[in-house]
């Protein structure tokens, strides 16, 4: 399982020129669903970005965490994420899970966010999206479990 966290100031998702959501200050979640992964790579990746400290405080050191901050997060299933590219010269999607599964796991794993009690927007599995994004640092992380 892998995601891609960006700290932003504010973020957006279109699908077929239409806003469908959108988030203030927070983390842009792009989720990617293997092969293999399990509800208990999902409860860790969960429990660790709603208390991963990414936010600065008064001193412009990263000691806040999203609920520190009353943040919220956007978060977008992306199957690329699973992607290989080291043969060849187009991407390889072998080790991605198959789409009904990482559906449920896609939707498990925000489940788990809101229990957190951190507002959660998402996209919609499968679509194609427009996602535009105000990164705030910038701040990216890569989490893999």
């Amino acid at each position: 399982m892998k995601l891609v966290l960006q700290r932003v100031k504010s973020a957006s998702l279109v699908i077929n020129g239409e806003v469908y959501s959108s988030i203030n200050q927070g983390y842009l979640v792009l989720f990617g669903a293997e092969k293999g992964d399990t509800t208990s790579q999902a409860d860790w990746l969960a429990n660790k970005i709603t208390l991963l400290r990414c936010f600065s405080d008064e001193n412009e050191k990263m000691n806040l965490s999203v609920k520190d901050v009353n943040g919220e997060m956007l978060i977008v299933s992306q199957f690329t994420l699973a992607g290989s590219v080291k043969k060849g010269t187009r991407p390889s999607f072998d080790n991605a899970m198959a789409p009904d599964e990482a559906k449920k796991m896609y939707e498990y794993f925000i489940s788990k966010v809101k229990e957190q009690n951190i507002p959660v927007k998402t996209g919609v599995f499968g679509a194609h999206m427009e996602i535009t994004l105000l990164n705030d640092g910038p701040v990216t992380f890569i989490l893999e479990k």
